[in-house]
């Protein structure tokens, strides 16, 4: 893991990006990392987009604002691909992980990504099938352990 890894969530009020953000947050703290985790959002309603970010570090984390340049982009919803800019800032080697059910290279082309590092899940319908509801935060925090490794799904649990 780098020194400091900033994500950034995409997500629809609602899906529970915010609580994914902090319950991600709360893990790593427990684990000895420092954390940030905070929404951008205004006065929207069930159904808006918003953002949602992490800062996780081995050293103490001097930075304030919103992540400018996230190593990893996390998309709760699959509308939200093609339609808001999930490369704005991100480096060449950021990791994007969405919620979809369409292929890889489906999702890579509505979002334009090119070569980056992406990888899709099913979220929604592993929610479904688990807990009767469509709230893929859940989901994606398993998947952000698994491909990224910033807190062990074990520690998650």
């Amino acid at each position: 893991m780098p020194e400091l890894v900033e994500i950034r969530w995409h997500a629809r009020a609602g899906q529970g990006a915010v609580t994914a953000a902090k319950t991600l947050a709360d893990t790593a703290l427990s684990n000895g990392k420092y954390v940030q985790a905070f929404p951008d959002y205004g006065p929207e309603r069930m159904g808006a987009p918003l953002k949602a970010y992490n800062r996780i570090g081995d050293q103490p984390i001097r930075k304030r604002g919103t992540v400018e340049n996230p190593s990893i982009v996390v998309v709760l919803d699959p509308s939200l691909v093609g339609t808001v800019d999930l490369i704005d800032g991100a480096p060449e080697d950021a990791l994007y992980i969405v919620n979809s059910a369409e292929s890889t290279e489906t999702v890579r082309q509505k979002a334009k990504l090119g070569r980056r590092r992406l990888y899709c899940v099913d979220a929604n319908q592993i929610a479904h099938e688990c807990i009767g509801l469509r709230k893929p935060n859940t989901p994606m925090l398993g998947a952000i352990c698994r491909v990224t490794g910033v807190v062990g799904l074990e520690e998650l649990l």
